[in-house]
């Protein structure tokens, strides 16, 4: 009858709901993070192959060393665009390849982060700047663990470097590979550079809105953390050499 077959139709729904949002909490991890079991040591080794292809150098055939896969894993989340994440891609594809700068693409738009940040739902313009204050701050966490990593890597391509005249019976492969992979390391530190370099443009232009609409005391904590990330990007640690000539920082908006 009608009436006994209505609650199987809502209980097999809802058990289903039930399994999904379980299924999805496994593969989210705590917090809805991706699990440490759905990763790899090697998840962000394309870097270095999108770095060298995007200016027509050949990639590296030589493993990576725990120092370069390190390198590799501390760049993604600065070159990655800031805060352009929302939480339920956490569960559902939290990971995309990113091209290099110096591959054609539409001019890098200074106002993007600014934009998603003031039309986010907030509960307050204070979150607004918490938001702000807590990106720079990671942001400087992120800067001094790369930078630690890539001060020791371009120190051993270095090393590298002056071992190979000394060897004896270098085959042409195993030069090419060398070479290859210390133009590689240079090119990902270059590459976040020119990430931090437009992070902090788009912070400040962010800050400057965030005032013009609501002013607030918290605007100058988050003054002065951007001005901490700009001094620090200006005078990185170490300077990847030879240096990439890449297009113009371009803005709009």
């Amino acid at each position: 009858m009608p009436e006994s077959s209505s609650p199987i139709r809502f209980v097999l729904p809802l058990s289903m709901l039930l399994a999904t949002l379980a299924l999805a909490g496994c593969s989210g991890g705590d917090f809805w993070r991706t699990r440490d079991d759905m990763r790899n040591d090697d998840m962000h080794s394309w870097i270095g192959r999108e770095a060298t292809a995007s200016v027509g150098v050949r990639p590296s055939q030589f493993q990576l060393t725990e120092s370069e896969r390190q390198l590799r894993d501390y760049a993604y989340p600065l070159i990655e665009p800031p805060h352009s994440r929302p939480a339920w891609k956490s569960v559902f594809g939290d990971y995309t390849p990113i091209a290099s700068p110096w591959r054609q693409a539409p001019p890098f738009d200074r106002t993007a982060y600014g934009r998603t940040l003031i039309d986010e739902p907030h509960r307050t313009h204070s979150s607004r700047y918490a938001q702000l204050i807590d990106d720079v701050r990671d942001d400087i966490t992120r800067f001094e663990q790369f930078y630690s990593t890539a001060v020791h890597v371009i120190d051993m391509d270095r090393k590298r470097n002056a071992t190979m005249a000394h060897m004896s019976e270098l085959s042409p492969r195993e030069r090419a590979d060398a070479v290859a992979r210390m133009q590689e390391n240079s090119l990902i530190v270059q590459w976040v550079q020119q990430c931090l370099e437009r992070r902090v443009s788009s912070y400040r232009w962010a800050l400057e809105r965030l005032v013009l609409q609501a002013p607030d005391p918290m605007a100058a904590d988050a003054d002065r953390l951007i001005g901490e990330l700009a001094a620090q990007t200006a005078n990185p640690p170490v300077a990847a050499s030879p240096p990439v000539i890449g297009r113009p920082l371009t803005t709009r908006g």
